[in-house]
């Protein structure tokens, strides 16, 4: 009778772990919504993404996924912890590490009995933690043939980054305890810069040319100090060298590169045949003014699209291994990216920015059996909400202390009218790469206020009639009563995300020591 009970029991535990759904999650690093073929736009035609667009067709795509601080490692740290920038400890990329002994959403998965492991990018400088099963890129990574350190040491891996994290991946798949439900984090280095294609795709696009934003050739008059005095134009920012691939040969033929000098010699003849002759010609027609910030968009963002290429592909790639496998109905596949990305709006590139293009960024949710396909969300949702998302997805109570909204109630199709109306945005490293002054912002679905703290000028954008932010009306008395409701928002937000008077002083400095935050009497 006894030996009886404890069957009974086993069985029926093991049938409630295997009801518990699987979690893979795909992030990328600087995938701007421009460059997903689901979200439309100049490129949608030119360059798909076949793979990622099923995604949307099986599942939800979110148009308003506002992420808390626009830059790598924060940004991780905020889906770790549920948590932003100034309670998380990480509000900057340099001279910064994340504190793995906090609380983070792997952590408590674990503790219901899931595996979780991590796999590609980190960027965080710290060890990782609440993982079984961690391999990550050292620091930024490599596009071709990148060191990963484990829990076993270090090893060199040949071949292209965005391949290898995705095999690392499904060998993973392959080994995991078939018992339990496991939550897998895929996190690729691809699209970052200096934007390196794939071998098999690096003359893709060669025959096209690609439609340029209409804000190329931005001259900043409706804006601030801020977007005049920033160092990521086109024009400016990006090098001939590592970004536009014009790279001189040492006499032994090796690039002239630290990152291009790890090819094998099989490789680097390929890379050669491909961007040479492309070299050849630009060199030959020297192009100035208007004509060479064209050339280095158009070597830029077909770049850029190569490497996405290579992402759209991993995605296909997991998405047929769990078909295969028999694991699709029960995997919930998440794909997202830590921001988004100037894609020559504005005449930039990188991030950082509270505006649009790198202020939102992509997420796509396939939950088979609870999220009817092909929806669409229009809801203000953040990074900040992945954790209780995946808890309470997990069936995992979700702490008091995190600060973000669980999604599952909008991917349900459930109404959710207490949801939130507004959101706010921090951004801390300056001086630092891309001089972006330091600022913070609240943004109601239509009205964007930010306020640049250092340099005491504030913005304010109507996304209704102005959805490029090409013209600040802050001075503007017909937006008086906005100004004023606004404020209101970013204080009322401030207090409710429990952001401190003081904001970090220097960025160089280790110890973070803090300044008084003007914005907190500013806007009493």
């Amino acid at each position: 009778m006894f030996k009886k009970s404890i069957l009974i029991f086993t069985l029926c535990l093991s049938s409630a772990f295997a009801e518990k759904p699987n979690i893979l999650f795909v992030f990328t690093d600087d995938h701007a919504t421009q460059a997903v073929s689901a979200y439309g736009g100049i490129l949608k035609d030119v360059a798909p993404t076949p793979h990622l667009d099923s995604l949307a067709q099986e599942g939800m795509l979110f148009k308003r996924c506002m992420v808390t601080n626009s830059i790598c490692g924060p940004s991780r740290a905020t889906i770790l912890t549920g948590k932003y920038s100034h309670l998380n400890g990480l509000m900057v990329n340099e001279n910064s590490s994340f504190d793995g002994s906090q609380q983070t959403f792997p952590k408590l998965l674990q503790k219901a009995n899931y595996q979780t492991a991590l796999i590609g990018k980190w960027h965080l400088r710290s060890q990782p933690t609440g993982f079984d099963h961690w391999d990550i890129l050292i620091r930024q990574g490599e596009y071709y043939n990148p060191d990963f350190i484990s829990a076993s040491g270090k090893e060199r891996v040949e071949g292209y980054c965005t391949e290898i994290v995705t095999d690392k991946a499904i060998e993973w798949l392959d080994k995991r305890d078939k018992n339990k439900p496991f939550m897998l984090m895929m996190q690729h280095k691809a699209p970052h810069r200096e934007w390196s294609p794939a071998l098999k795709y690096l003359t893709a696009f060669d025959d096209m040319t690609m439609p340029e934003p209409d804000t190329l050739f931005d001259s900043y008059e409706g804006r601030g100090r801020a977007a005049r005095e920033q160092d990521m134009t086109i024009h400016k920012s990006l090098e001939l060298g590592k970004d536009m691939k014009i790279l001189k040969y040492d006499k032994n033929g090796h690039l002239a590169a630290r990152i291009y000098n790890r090819m094998t010699p099989e490789q680097l003849k390929l890379w050669k045949a491909a961007y040479d002759p492309k070299n050849e010609k630009v060199l030959k027609e020297k192009p100035t003014g208007k004509e060479l910030i064209r050339w280095k968009y158009q070597r830029y963002v077909k770049d850029y699209l190569r490497c996405i290429k290579s992402v759209d592909d991993s995605v296909g790639r997991v998405k047929k291994y769990l078909k295969e496998h028999g694991l699709e109905k029960n995997t919930i596949v998440i794909y997202s990216s830590d921001q988004g990305f100037y894609l020559g709006e504005h005449g930039w590139f990188d991030k950082r920015f509270m505006y649009d293009e790198s202020y939102r960024t992509p997420l796509l949710v396939k939950w088979p059996g609870k999220v009817k396909p092909g929806t669409v969300s229009t809801k203000l949702v953040s990074n900040l909400d992945f954790a209780q998302t995946f808890l309470e997805m997990a069936g995992v109570e979700q702490p008091q202390d995190m600060q973000g909204l669980s999604l599952v109630p909008i991917l349900k199709g459930q109404t959710a009218n207490d949801w939130r109306t507004s959101h706010y945005y921090h951004y801390y490293e300056f001086p630092g790469w891309h001089m972006v002054q330091r600022h913070e912002g609240a943004y109601d679905g239509r009205y964007k206020l930010m306020y640049f703290y250092d340099i005491n000028e504030w913005e304010l954008y109507d996304l209704h009639s102005d959805p490029k932010e090409m013209k600040n009306q802050f001075a503007n008395p017909e937006y008086a009563a906005v100004v004023q409701k606004m404020k209101g928002e970013l204080k009322k937000l401030r207090e409710q995300y429990l952001v401190p008077e003081n904001v970090l002083q220097d960025v160089s400095n280790p110890s973070q020591k803090y300044v008084k935050n003007p914005v907190a009497e500013e806007i009493e």
